[in-house]
């Protein structure tokens, strides 16, 4: 049976390193929460980090970023993001972000299905 909890608190779930090098906190997942088609993350790149490139066959992604600023490669196509910034990432498209700034940058990932290291292609 999935998991029922409907609200989270940031600071009382675990953070960790994803396959693309970020650190995450999975704020809401179908594996934690009553969410049942998307995910919820918050991820953190230190200043100077860069994730590595990949994509996700299956899952449609969109970064908001709410503090910091970064050099998003998307498809091929290099631009700067800075906070308040949304980006919509499609299934399959290859993606990378760089911490530009002196500070972490902070990005709220969406994902539709729900985020997994399976579905996370390193390139």
């Amino acid at each position: 049976m999935p998991a029922t909890t409907t609200k989270t608190q940031i600071n009382s779930v675990s953070a960790y390193v994803t396959k693309d090098g970020s650190v995450i906190r999975e704020l809401l997942h179908p594996s934690t929460s009553g969410v049942i088609n998307q995910s919820l993350a918050e991820a953190v790149v230190e200043p100077g980090q860069t994730t590595v490139l990949h994509l996700h066959h299956l899952s449609e992604e969109i970064y908001h970023l709410t503090a910091g600023r970064g050099m998003m490669i998307l498809d091929g196509e290099s631009f700067e993001v800075n906070t308040g910034d949304s980006i919509v990432i499609r299934p399959g498209t290859p993606h990378c972000i760089t911490n530009t700034g002196p500070e972490a940058l902070h990005i709220l990932c969406a994902c539709s299905p729900a985020y997994s290291h399976e579905d996370t292609e390193l390139l």
